[in-house]
């Protein structure tokens, strides 16, 4: 039996309303492995937030995770989410999750988009709720997926090539659309600084350029 040493938790970052943490069972020095997610397991662990985090909160799912919800993809590395959860519930609140992290051996971040980038006017409206009444029937749990949009310029700004992937599935499921999402770009380019996306906003364009031309390959792709 492989046995795990004891959790290590990384806290990245902080703002006087949200915090971001990474529960995470892959210690690099040891080249220790964590297991693979499935929906099944993103499910238990949704089921395992309602039923074991006593107030209530909303869980916004972020990236891979959103694509193993929608069954974009059938397994994951790890679960992502945002969570909205009051300051004097945090610590309950991330027990729970550590509990479910060290009981299943998975990798669990949890990090909103906005502590990587300036977000989109409009954002929060455009965030899209998951039904779970059948499995939450109470509502003490509400789970969305973050707005497309933001997530999309999220992972364009870290630019690896299952980042860009990602948003090429908001594209092909109409979940984002080029015009809309060059028109928020625009605005934001002047928000963009090094400090705010730790790169320089023209390595940004040159990322989101690069995507567009997968993006019309895969267009003509279709077409023919």
């Amino acid at each position: 039996m492989l046995l795990l040493p004891k959790t290590a938790q990384f806290k990245l970052g902080e703002s006087m309303h949200k915090q971001k943490i990474c529960w995470i069972n892959e210690i690099p020095w040891l080249k220790m492995k964590h297991f693979l997610v499935n929906r099944e397991l993103l499910l238990r662990f949704l089921t395992h937030l309602q039923n074991s985090f006593a107030a209530t909160a909303e869980i916004y799912l972020i990236g891979q995770t959103l694509r193993l919800m929608e069954k974009w993809v059938h397994l994951i590395e790890e679960i992502e989410f945002a969570a909205n959860v009051s300051q004097q519930n945090r610590t309950e609140f991330e027990d729970c999750v550590e509990d479910f992290r060290r009981e299943n051996q998975i990798k669990i971040v949890e990090e909103s988009p906005e502590e990587v980038i300036p977000l989109p006017e409009g954002y929060h409206s455009r965030r899209r709720e998951v039904s779970t009444t059948d499995v939450f029937p109470d509502g003490k749990l509400k789970i969305y997926h973050f707005d497309p949009y933001s997530v999309a310029f999220r992972y364009i700004a870290r630019g690896d090539e299952q980042d860009y992937h990602l948003v090429l599935n908001f594209l092909e499921h109409g979940w984002i659309a080029e015009e809309e999402m060059t028109a928020m770009l625009d605005k934001l380019v002047p928000r963009f600084s090094f400090q705010t996306i730790q790169q320089d906003p023209a390595e940004f364009r040159r990322r989101y350029k690069g995507l567009l031309q997968m993006w019309h390959s895969v267009e003509g792709r279709n077409q023919t």
